[in-house]
Formats: structure tokens, sequence, C-alpha cells
């Protein structure tokens, strides 16, 4: 089976808890202003360097994962318009 390198490295994977789950318990789940930073963070980190990495396929779809996972924070009731 081919390895997931955007959605479940498995080098993410070691200890028996992916990494990804620490960090979202520690920075207090998706309605805490650090995780959802955090998201933006690294969607932001993926798309400025893939153009030099050599992977640029892999580091957008990482960006898009976590963009996906900061559109998960937020709750259909809420205004978009005071997060932008």
């Amino acid at each position: 089976m081919k390895e997931d390198m955007v959605n479940k490295p498995p080098h993410y994977q070691e200890g028996g808890i992916e990494t990804i789950d620490v960090i979202e318990a520690k920075l207090g789940g998706p309605k805490s202003d650090h995780l959802r930073g955090y998201y933006l963070g690294n969607s932001l980190k993926y798309l400025t360097r893939a153009m030099y990495k050599g992977k640029f396929l892999e580091d957008i779809n990482k960006a898009r994962y976590y963009l996906d996972k900061l559109i998960g924070c937020y709750d259909e009731e809420e205004n978009y318009k005071d997060e932008c």
C-alpha cells in the first residue's frame, strides 16, 4: 500500500498517536484561536515553499489539508465576515 504523505505521513504516526491529534488537544480544540492560527500558519508555510522544494503538488495538497481543517473549525452559524 502506498504511503499517504499528505493526510497520514508515517513519520507522524510513531508512538501510537498521530502528532496532529496531540497538537489539536494541546492547543484547545477547534474553537481555539491558537489552533486556528496553527492551521493558518501551516497553510502559509506549505504554500510559500511549494515552488522551491521540488514537491509542488504534495506541498499545495498539504496546504489544502490545513485549510480544510481551518474551515472545519467554523460552524455554519458563525459570521465569516468577522474572521476575514
